[in-house]
C-alpha cells in the first residue's frame, strides 16, 4: 500500500510537471489543483517538494509556479552525452534496408563534409565516398542540404573560399545559379546530386539539426543514375525528409 502510494505520488508530480511547463507564466495551486481533480492541500505538498530539489520555482510577486532550472541542468548533460552516429544508426540502417542503396551521414566542418558513416546498400555501387574522407559542398547532395540552412554570411564565405571548382560537366560553377539552387534546396528539403560530384553517379540529401535549430550534419542516399530516376527520387523524397527529422529530433530539434 505504502509503495502504490509512492507510486501515485511520483505520477502527479510528473504531471504538475507537465501542467507547469505549458504554461509560460506558470500556475498556480487553485489551477493545478482544479485541472488534476485533487485537493490543493496535496497540490502544494508536492509542489514543496519539488521547489526543495530545484525542479519547480515558485515566482515571489505572484505565487505562480514554474519550471525550475534543474531542467535545464539536466537538458545540457543530456545533450552533451548524445552521439550523433549512435542516435541515427537506427534511421540509416532502415533507409538501407527500404533501398537497397548507398546511405552516407556526413557533419560539416571547415567548408567541407566529412563522411561519418557509410552503409554500402545491397547493390553494387563503387563510390569514392569513405569514412573519413573530406567531400566539397557544392557538388555533393549532402553539402547543398547543409550550405541551404547555414547562415547566409557563413555560407557566402565558403563559397568565396573554395569557389565552384569543375568535378564534371554537370557540376554547377555560375554562382547566380548555385545560389538560385540553394533557395529551392531550402525550399523543399531536399538536395539533389544529379552526376555533379561523379559521374554516374545521382544522389539525395537532406539536412540534420541540433537541439538549437543548427544544421550540423546531412544523410543521403546515393545510386547510380539509372536506378535513381525522376519517378523514385519523387517516391523517395517523402521518406528521406522523415528521415531527417527523426534524426534530429533524436538530437533534441523540434520545429515551431
Amino acid at each position: 500500500m505504502e509503495r502504490e502510494n509512492m507510486v501515485k505520488s511520483v505520477s502527479r508530480a510528473l504531471d504538475i510537471i507537465m501542467f507547469v511547463s505549458m504554461k509560460k507564466g506558470g500556475l498556480g495551486v487553485t489551477e493545478i489543483a482544479n485541472q488534476m481533480d485533487i485537493n490543493k492541500s496535496s497540490v502544494y505538498r508536492i509542489l514543496s517538494t519539488l521547489v526543495q530539489y530545484g525542479y519547480v520555482e515558485q515566482d515571489q510577486d505572484t505565487g505562480r509556479y514554474k519550471l525550475g532550472y534543474k531542467f535545464l541542468e539536466i537538458s545540457s548533460k543530456l545533450l552533451e552525452s548524445i552521439d550523433l552516429r549512435e542516435e541515427a544508426k537506427a534511421f540509416l540502417k532502415e533507409l538501407e534496408m527500404e533501398t537497397n542503396e548507398v546511405i552516407h551521414l556526413v557533419v560539416y566542418d571547415q567548408g567541407e563534409v566529412v563522411y561519418i558513416e557509410k552503409l554500402d546498400g545491397n547493390e553494387t555501387l563503387r563510390m569514392h565516398s569513405k569514412v573519413g574522407k573530406r567531400a566539397p559542398m557544392h557538388c555533393t547532395s549532402v553539402g547543398k542540404a547543409i550550405l541551404a540552412h547555414l547562415p547566409p554570411v557563413v555560407a557566402t564565405d565558403i563559397l568565396e573560399r573554395k569557389g565552384l571548382p569543375f568535378h564534371t560537366d554537370k557540376t554547377i560553377t555560375d554562382i547566380d545559379q548555385f545560389l538560385q539552387e540553394l533557395i529551392e534546396v531550402r525550399k523543399s528539403g531536399y538536395a539533389l546530386d544529379l552526376e555533379e560530384n561523379e559521374y554516374g553517379i545521382t544522389c539525395m540529401a537532406v539536412p540534420i539539426f541540433d537541439h538549437l535549430g543548427k544544421v550540423i550534419a546531412a544523410v543521403s542516399i546515393s545510386g547510380p543514375t539509372m536506378r535513381m530516376t525522376k519517378d523514385r527520387l519523387k517516391a523517395l523524397q517523402p521518406r528521406i525528409i522523415h528521415i531527417g527529422e527523426q534524426i534530429s529530433e533524436r538530437l533534441g530539434y523540434y520545429r515551431k
